[in-house]
């Protein structure tokens, strides 16, 4: 079942990585450098993974070991860009505020103190990499939705709406929340009891990295059709007809 789910990831996550590049190139990128290059990481990223995750699944349990390496690697990297567009996004949208120093150092401050806290909580109780770092970026997405959900806040505040950048804080909500669940069901099924000692619930496994996927499709699809659309999007007035 899980091969299934991560096959349906690749068919329609790498069109969609693609559109959502072809849609930056169009000139979004110099606004928005961090998310172009974070479409860009992820999916050399997922190429790098195909190859050792094909193989294990093929029947080279070797390949397992290759796989679990790159991907949580990948997941540091993703995770850093994640944050680093969060509060990007951030600061464009608190551009116009008198306190925006106070709260862009209260939001990054606490996101920095926040990892650090649930890396060493995380890191010193589980020896396993796959069962701690499945609860750290599980964390992380958390913060992340949080920090979101601040960025949603200043957007719908603000007097001049920007519908693209409500759009991208729209799509990262989606994603992190998916991502949250779906480690969060994962973490259960790597700790439930099973019938045979050493293995795992496959049932919260499948479920988590369906959540995952399916939230992660949801987010490109969106992403890619905020860069697909005509550089202004915000409603012009209506024009009201000369009956002189």
């Amino acid at each position: 079942m899980t091969l299934a789910i991560q096959v349906c990831g690749y068919v329609f996550g790498i069109p969609l990585q693609l559109l959502a590049i072809g849609a930056i190139l169009r000139g979004h990128y110099r606004r928005y450098p961090l998310v172009f290059l974070y479409v860009i990481a992820d999916f050399l990223t997922t190429v790098v993974e195909i190859p050792s995750n094909i193989a294990y699944y093929a029947g080279n349990p070797h390949a397992l070991d290759s796989y679990v390496s790159y991907y949580w690697l990948d997941e540091s990297i993703m995770q850093a860009f994640v944050y680093a567009i969060v509060l990007s996004l951030i600061y464009q949208a608190t551009a116009a505020l008198p306190s925006r120093r106070m709260l862009r150092i209260v939001l990054s401050g606490g996101a920095i103190l926040f990892t650090g806290a649930s890396f060493l909580i995380h890191h010193g109780a589980h020896a396993r990499v796959g069962i701690w770092m499945t609860l750290w970026a599980r964390d992380l997405d958390f913060c992340a939705a949080v920090l979101d959900l601040v960025l949603w806040a200043l957007l719908l505040s603000s007097k001049g709406r920007d519908y693209r950048l409500l759009m991208l804080s729209g799509a990262l909500g989606i994603q992190f929340a998916g991502d949250a669940i779906g480690a969060a069901l994962r973490s259960i099924g790597s700790l439930a009891a099973s019938p045979t000692p050493g293995t795992s619930n496959h049932a919260f496994l499948d479920a988590g990295s369906a959540a995952t996927v399916l939230s992660y499709l949801a987010y490109m699809y969106i992403l890619w059709q905020a860069f697909r659309a005509s550089p202004t999007l915000s409603p012009q007035p209506a024009k009201v007809p000369d009956t002189r």
